[in-house]
């Protein structure tokens, strides 16, 4: 199956690419291929790489960002979607659209969110990321919505690699203890992906590593893994580093899709760090 995937040079994108390839046939395009917002450059790419199925890791990033920058947010994760899905439903091709807990409030979760929960996004990046998926599920051709969170992997920023930079340069540190979520490997984030594009599972699935913990908690294991004293990390409130963008207290995803499609169990967040943390301190990361 010839698989098309935006955003191919990005952290998930490009793992992506490396774990479709095994039995797929992946083609990449990123920025430097057309802006997908713009509707006759998603055609034409479209229609030149003719692919049966498309996994859109391509998006604005950037939470904070997007209050600044509204209309740029909304282009890259509203209008190339709708500009995909649009050709999705003309040609029949699948489209699997990579969304994010902040979809969602956070506020009174109750330990987290199901696949089913009402959509209440609290900035601009999730109102972006909610309007992608609307558009996403009205399609009547093959589609698959993919919530994750707290990404880490092969790229040049992400939480892991703050804090082992801030570790190397600062006696102590402080990071916030009241905000949970489940942090995610993007390796093990393309596994799943590639399941449900094999199978061709349509939906809405929650796909994270197993296991919760606060950022806090996320910091404290990274300083645990690279032989860091821990407790050169404190916890502080939110509040204690004021963001434009108003985070979710609860950004748990809980998954059930998954398990009754038969994808088996991911690793805990732990052991996905484990593995991960050597690419930086070994020197073999993209991004040294």
């Amino acid at each position: 199956m010839k698989i098309l995937v935006t955003g191919c040079k990005g952290m998930l994108g490009r793992d992506c690419m490396d774990y479709l390839a095994v039995a797929q046939e992946p083609v990449g395009v990123d920025l430097e291929d057309g802006d997908l917002a713009l509707a006759g450059i998603a055609e034409d790419i479209c229609q030149r790489v003719d692919p049966q199925w498309i996994v859109h890791c391509a998006a604005w990033t950037d939470v904070d960002g997007a209050e600044s920058a509204p209309d740029q947010a909304h282009s890259a994760n509203v209008t190339a979607t709708e500009n995909l899905a649009g050709w999705c439903g003309r040609s029949g091709c699948g489209l699997t659209y990579i969304s994010t807990d902040y979809v969602f409030s956070g506020a009174d979760a109750g330990g987290g969110y199901d696949e089913e929960e009402p959509r209440d996004p609290v900035n601009r990046y999730g109102l972006t990321k909610a309007q992608g998926e609307e558009i996403v599920a009205a399609l009547s051709t093959p589609w698959q919505i993919v919530r994750t969170s707290w990404l880490f992997g092969d790229g040049p920023v992400n939480f892991p690699r703050t804090i082992l930079r801030l570790l190397s340069q600062r006696e102590s540190l402080s990071v916030v203890n009241d905000q949970e979520g489940c942090p995610t490997f993007t390796r093990d984030l393309a596994h799943v992906i590639g399941f449900l594009v094999h199978r061709g599972l349509g939906g809405i699935f929650h796909a994270t590593n197993s296991g919760v913990c606060t950022w806090y908690d996320l910091a404290r294991e990274v300083a645990v893994l690279t032989g860091s004293d821990p407790d050169r990390i404190q916890p502080c409130g939110s509040d204690v580093y004021p963001r434009p963008a108003v985070r979710p207290n609860c950004s748990v995803l809980r998954s059930r899709r998954l398990e009754e499609a038969g994808c088996p169990a991911r690793p805990g967040w732990q052991d996905a760090l484990a593995r991960y943390l050597p690419l930086l301190t070994s020197g073999r990361s993209r991004f040294q």
